[in-house]
């Protein structure tokens, strides 16, 4: 856009004031319009030369900006410990406070002539949270329209305080659950998770519920605080935003791309409107996934309203009608708040994070944990959290020819016009269709394409880096030269908990994402993914959740009721939460069957509730899986362990394969498997049974397990109908030459392509368009309706394929029961070159971490040891991006990591 400036929050405070900081989340202007805060409340982790973090660094930031028609000129940065999205100015402008997060306090700042400084802390008093093992966190903050008074969301707490500000205390907390308002209520969802909140008048406020899609209206007094009310909306609420002319409140409601707008003289919701691609683009009906999250109001009715699923700007008629959207206008990557200069002549658009780029050094801080590695990252900050970083665009208002342009801008930057090249692929697809029956869907953990594929001799792969190479992977080395090599092949989720929203559901809902780097950060905040709250299933009832977790209070209000906070909803409004692959299949009256997914069992060791190792649980009748989704409860295999990393991949292989073996007897294969298979994850290493103890050996065993799986399908009776899809969640605990989000990435079955090379850039996205193409399903979303499916990946004319798994040698070591005839050494002598660590060098290398559920650990560190306990040498220092397809010189100039196979 003509006018338009882009500039990356440059810290200019601190030891390293350089720093580029993440996670803008929220605006605040300032009452007279010519000042503008902007709150980041993201990883914000920075390490220094010695490999420690570095706190003065490592907090979240205020920026300060003069605002108007020119834009916006940077006057101040200002620092809190913690943040979560929570900021308001006093009324007078002579001040603004900060929620703190998971400090559980208010960060006070007020004015000292030109320059603002800090004024106090207020604390709110709370010793935990309300959950397992979890801590309390502010959220939204509102001043009172007097200044006196603060209304404080407490996040984890499911209530709201009121706060006096002459005196510094809390005056009084109210429980906003209806059980704990009324017993006659008890069990009853409402009010939790508390997020925003909006002062109407003295007396008068509103608050969001987003996890029970309510907008609760308050009553204040003196000193209390009353619900009056408790609206319902389709989505979950979350930004709120006063519009004082046209007396309403207006919520931007995730999970549903919609609004809602109440009248705030009767309290009634008055409108709920679905947003849309504007109409002059004509485009077809898409699925959710806009992620409508931040709010501004133009002099002139319009609405602003951030779009952080499509990295836009939706610019709204002031009429509500079926379709409000008028304009698009394009924004760095996920925009998360918007506002305006006095008049309306300048907007300016925060956006959460970017591009990660290559990840040559790919590990991350707080180091010191590692004995013996001071300096093992040697500060190079490339872990993902820390590479994506957040922006400011400002740019004068488009109005009339140049709304059109950036509309249509939009459209292309969504892929809207490849419409003929999705047909196209669609109607190649419809052939592999017709003939594939059974599809096993299998999603691994964390790793890179580099570090496991870099010494194929094939493809965009760097040897150096490849720490987990053919040694000790010859399966994924074997599987990617028989069949296709994805050297291009990227996750669309930076961690496990958005990448298993991404992998399950094609997107991640904006709380996911606001809350997904805060948790990462050690931040507070629980890992609110895989549908668990705060360590809850709450999908299972009361009774269920005590029976699987003795640690549990028993209390009917906690969490009460079934929904999740960050499951994706379907396109239908009236089935909340159940937007994940699996549920598209049984809707379409698809069989199911899962292995591990969604598992509330609690393998933990020494645990209240703890299901012990049991190699062969069927033997014993010792059932292993807890349902933690209704609809998978009678579709999942209860003697298959889910995540743990105390036992072997090897039995849940062949306890799989029990079943496998059952089904095609009965001819009841099902149409969809959900199969996980997690031991590159790594862990647990002084506790891991069978002597699968040291990363080495965990990740040759995951190996093994997942050609063994192939071999059986392929020897099988349905070997020439049955597709095989093999995925990580994410690729975060690895380096990579070309991209932080490049991963390793397999299709294996009949009528896939042999011996090829595809370089297509791909997704995680591309992934599961192409599973609902080869099953019949429509897209679950707006991501996956705009994706090709990869149609050059398959050969309708390769009808024959075979496989046998080989072992890696350094399984010999375990007491895994592998015939001799299973090991193929790997270059010159395989178990000596692969490191040869002990179990003993890996649990002190992972002192402090917690492996009892994916990662709920220290992953910037444990990077770090991957590569001292695997890689050679120094780690790669420059971070560059190059094509090493072709440039067989490069290659190799490039030697090859210890555990990488012999070329």
């Amino acid at each position: 856009m003509p006018g338009a400036r882009f500039s990356p929050l440059i810290v200019n405070v601190g030891p390293h004031p350089s720093y580029v900081a993440d996670g803008a989340a929220a605006i605040a202007v300032s009452p007279d319009k010519r000042e503008m805060l902007v709150l980041t409340s993201g990883f914000n982790l920075y390490n220094g030369p010695d490999a420690k973090v570095v706190k003065a660094q490592s907090t979240q930031y205020v920026f300060r900006y003069a605002i108007g028609a020119p834009g916006a000129r940077r006057l101040q940065t200002l620092q809190v410990p913690n943040s979560f999205g929570g900021i308001a100015w006093r009324p007078d402008g002579s001040g603004f406070i900060v929620g703190g997060g998971v400090d559980d306090a208010l960060y006070l700042f007020a004015r000292r002539g030109t320059r603002f400084t800090p004024a106090g802390k207020i604390a709110l008093g709370h010793k935990a949270g309300l959950g397992v093992d979890v801590l309390p966190q502010t959220a939204g903050v509102a001043i009172s329209p007097d200044g006196r008074r603060v209304l404080v969301a407490n996040y984890y707490n499911d209530s709201a305080s009121l706060v006096d500000l002459g005196k510094g205390v809390v005056v009084t907390e109210q429980d906003l659950r209806p059980g704990k308002i009324d017993a006659s209520k008890s069990g009853v969802p409402g009010g939790e998770f508390p997020f925003s909140i909006a002062w109407v008048d003295e007396t008068h406020a509103w608050l969001s519920s987003p996890r029970d899609r309510q907008l609760i209206a308050l009553s204040i007094g003196t000193r209390r605080i009353s619900v009056t009310a408790r609206v319902s909306t389709i989505g979950e609420p979350t930004a709120l935003l006063i519009d004082r002319k046209s007396k309403r409140l207006i919520a931007a409601e995730d999970n549903a791309d919609r609004l809602a707008f109440i009248d705030l003289r009767s309290g009634r919701l008055v409108a709920e409107p679905r947003l849309s691609l504007p109409p002059s683009l004509a485009a077809p009906p898409l699925g959710k996934g806009l992620n409508p999250n931040g709010l501004a109001m133009m002099p002139n009715g319009r609405l602003l309203v951030t779009l952080g699923g499509i990295n836009a700007l939706a610019v709204l008629s002031p009429e509500i009608g079926e379709s409000p959207v008028e304009a698009l206008i394009p924004t760095g990557w996920y925009p998360s708040a918007v506002a305006t200069s006095a008049d309306a002549s300048r907007v300016f658009v925060v956006n959460r994070k970017s591009l990660p780029g290559p990840n040559l050094k790919g590990c991350t801080p707080e180091l010191a944990i590692y004995r013996g590695q001071p300096n093992a990252c040697d500060a190079s900050n490339q872990y993902i959290l820390q590479l994506e970083k957040a922006g400011l665009l400002d740019f004068p208002m488009p109005d009339g020819p140049a709304l059109t342009a950036t509309t249509v801008q939009v459209a292309e930057n969504i892929g809207l016009p490849g419409a003929a090249t999705r047909a196209a692929a669609e109607a190649r697809m419809a052939e592999i269709r017709k003939r594939v029956k059974h599809v096993v869907f299998i999603i691994k953990e964390n790793r890179t394409y580099d570090q496991v594929l870099g010494d194929l001799e094939t493809g965009n792969g760097d040897p150096h880096l490849a720490i987990l190479g053919g040694a000790l992977s010859p399966n994924h080395h074997q599987l990617a030269r028989k069949f296709v090599t994805l050297d291009n092949f990227h996750v669309s989720g930076e961690v496990s908990s958005t990448g298993w929203a991404w992998s399950t559901a094609a997107r991640a809902t904006d709380l996911l994402e606001k809350t997904s780097p805060v948790n990462y950060a050690g931040r507070g905040l629980a890992y609110e993914s895989e549908e668990a709250d705060r360590f809850i299933y709450t999908q299972q009832t009361t009774a269920e959740r005590r029976a699987t977790n003795p640690k549990l209070p028993d209390d009917p209000d906690l969490l009460a009721g079934p929904a999740l906070l960050t499951a994706a909803d379907p396109d239908e409004d009236d089935l909340p939460n159940q937007g994940f692959l699996w549920n598209a299949a049984i809707r379409a009256g698809l069989s199911v069957r899962n292995y591990g997914f969604a598992d509330a069992s609690v393998y933990d060791a020494g645990a209240p509730g703890e299901v012990p190792v049991v190699r062969e649980p069927f033997k014993e009748k010792h059932r292993i899986y807890t349902p933690g989704d209704r609809l998978l409860a009678t579709r999942s295999d209860p003697y298959f362990r889910g995540f743990d990393q105390k036992l072997a991949d090897y039995w849940r292989f062949l306890e799989w394969q029990r079943e496998y073996d059952e089904q095609e007897a009965a001819g009841t294969l099902p149409q969809l498997t959900l199969l996980r298979l997690a031991h590159d994850h790594f862990g647990d290493f002084d506790k891991a049974v069978d002597g699968v103890n040291t990363v080495e050996t965990q990740m040759a065993d995951n190996d093994y397990s997942l050609g063994r799986i192939v071999e059986r399908i392929a020897h099988g009776k349905a070997s020439d109908t049955t597709l095989i899809f093999v995925i990580e969640d994410d690729a975060q605990n690895g380096a990579d030459h070309v991209d932080a989000r490049r991963s390793p990435a397999f299709i294996v079955g009949p009528y896939v392509r042999q011996g090829a090379l595809v370089s297509t850039r791909y997704t995680t996205i591309n992934i599961l368009r192409t599973i609902e193409a080869v099953l019949g399903l429509k897209p679950l979303g707006l991501n996956d309706s705009l994706a090709v499916p990869m149609a050059d990946v398959f050969d309708p004319a390769a009808v024959q394929w075979n496989y046998r798994a080989e072992a890696a040698e350094i399984l010999r070591s375990t007491q895994l029961p592998i015939p001799a005839d299973r090991y193929v050494a790997t270059g010159k002598n395989a178990a000596a070159t692969c490191g040869g660590r002990d179990a003993a060098f890996w649990s002190a290398a992972m002192e402090g971490q917690h492996f009892g559920t994916e990662d709920r650990l220290n992953p910037e560190a444990f990077n770090a040891a991957l590569w001292q306990g695997l890689g050679e040498g120094p780690e790669p220092k420059l971070r560059e991006g190059s094509d090493l397809r072709t440039d067989l010189a490069a290659r190799k100039q490039r030697n090859p990591a210890p555990c990488a196979s012999a070329q």
